[in-house]
């Protein structure tokens, strides 16, 4: 069921958030619980945990939020000294309870449990190979097709059965793995997901799509794991096989949106990243105003960068509702029809009559940006100029990332002044590719920047074959649009 969460965003949403640990003197399933809870922002649809002992591997996966999924009782059968772990938004399969990871295929001592983040794109073709040689499927995910590869490999040795997996996939894996006495943490050749790799204690490791996870279980980061490196982890310790994967492409979204802003990638805390996008936009797009406001909370740390870059002061102008997260409790037609004041309340008396920059992370399909317009404008706002720092999103995302099809992308349809015309703004400004490179502090050549420049890192034809029709249709305004129709009254636009 679709909670209030995914009817009331206009963001991209979350990929998955994995997570691996091996640790004898720990309880592996408690640590593995609130790590996933750090995680909580990569995914909300489902979560699991799987545990090995030596001799068995055992999992629990459910539909719902880490803390609806896991009960103490639960968490008590859970033995063992490794585990992975699951956050789920689906990207590939549908959000039903057998899509749930950690996935686990084989028996005896092929047996494997494996959490995945990413998308594979040529993942049908796999799964038809798959099962004409007799492999079944429980699910519709494309990373039992992954575990299936494993465990279909011409070899006995697990590090060259990940290598011949890795070797036939295309598109975006970062994947934690239990045999029932190994755990293995391994990324594609492109680095497109991030993974990085902590110490726990003296003798303990662990495996987490981001950093913020390893601070909430007393972990110190260690490093990054590279992309197209296979981490093996038991009890000799840590050993690395990896290969050089030439060209990287980690999405620029993590830095952008997804990950915690006290996460740390590249060497770079999120925060300060996300403070000098801010500054960035303000120096492509400056603007007299009275306030700046950063829409909560994915683009404070913007809003606060654009302020200071500015000199026009910062204001907390739209409170957000920190508990406003994904429900199972289906909402009446009246509630749903709340909108976004569901999700925000403006502070009138720090809006009224004044000119105010709403600064946000992104626009996707624009439906949610008029509505928050008009609710500054409810309050009293004089103006409202509209900063976004990420570029124009004209292009659908293949490698897990729930962008939107092409035909639902405001910017591939709208020109950028019908865009401030349909959202209600005074005025709109995107971050350029340019300044965005100059904030992330990071070389271009290091990202995928597909989104926005249509330049994809890894063949997706067969997908873009898919969207080949959509590109022929276009959207127009109605001829009797103007700025000042409230959101509800926005005219239904022909695709």
């Amino acid at each position: 069921m679709t909670g209030l969460f995914n009817r009331l965003t206009d963001t991209p949403r979350e990929e998955c958030g994995v997570f691996g640990i091996y640790a004898p003197a720990e309880e592996v399933s408690r640590i593995s619980f609130f790590a996933l809870f750090a995680l909580q922002h990569r995914g909300q649809e489902s979560a699991g945990i799987a545990t090995a002992d030596g001799y068995t591997i055992r999992s629990y996966s459910r539909m719902g939020l880490v803390s609806q999924v896991f009960s103490e009782s639960a968490l008590s059968q859970l033995t063992g000294h490794m585990a992975i772990g699951h956050n789920r938004y689906s990207t590939s399969g549908s959000s039903i309870s057998c899509n749930a990871q950690p996935v686990v295929v084989g028996e005896g001592e092929r047996q494997i449990a494996l959490a995945h983040n990413g998308n594979i794109t040529n993942a049908l073709a796999l799964r038809r190979e798959l099962e004409d040689l007799g492999y079944t499927f429980k699910g519709s995910t494309d990373s039992e097709v992954i575990a299936n590869l494993i465990s279909s490999a011409p070899f006995y040795d697990m590090e060259e059965r990940i290598r011949y997996a890795m070797g036939r996939l295309q598109g975006a894996y970062s994947i934690t793995m239990l045999t029932r006495e190994t755990l293995y943490a391994f990324r594609d050749p492109l680095g497109v997901r991030p993974l990085c790799l902590g110490k726990l204690g003296d003798s303990g490791w662990v495996v987490a799509s981001e950093t913020c996870a390893l601070g909430h279980i007393g972990a110190d980061f260690v490093r990054e794991i590279e992309p197209g490196e296979i981490v093996r982890i038991d009890p000799n310790g840590v050993e690395s096989y990896k290969e050089d994967s030439g060209r990287r492409a980690l999405c620029i979204f993590e830095y952008i949106y997804f990950a915690r802003p006290d996460s740390i990638m590249n060497n770079r805390l999120l925060y300060t990243a996300r403070q000098a996008m801010g500054a960035e936009l303000a120096k492509e797009h400056p603007v007299e105003a009275d306030l700046v406001v950063g829409v909560p909370d994915s683009a404070t740390a913007a809003g606060a960068g654009y302020a200071l870059a500015s000199g026009i002061p910062p204001a907390e102008g739209l409170i957000k509702n920190r508990y406003m997260g994904r429900t199972f409790i289906e909402p009446t037609q009246r509630i749903r029809d709340l909108g976004v004041k569901l999700k925000f309340n403006p502070l009138q008396s720090v809006l009224e009559d004044k000119r105010v920059v709403l600064v946000d992370d992104s626009i996707v399909r624009g439906t949610t940006t008029p509505q928050v317009i008009k609710l500054l404008r409810k309050a009293g706002a004089k103006e409202v100029h509209m900063r976004v720092c990420a570029p124009p999103i004209r292009h659908p995302c293949f490698f897990g990332v729930d962008m939107a099809t092409r035909r639902e992308l405001i910017a591939a349809r709208m020109t950028v002044p019908d865009i401030k015309n349909y959202i209600g703004a005074d005025s709109l400004g995107y971050l350029s590719v340019e300044g965005l490179i100059r904030a992330v502090g990071a070389p271009k050549e290091n990202f995928c920047l597909a989104c926005f420049t249509g330049d994809y890192p890894v063949p997706v034809q067969l997908e873009l074959d898919k969207l080949a029709l959509e590109d022929s249709t276009q959207i127009r305004l109605p001829e009797n649009f103007s700025r000042s129709m409230d959101a509800e009254e926005i005219p239904a636009v022909s695709l």
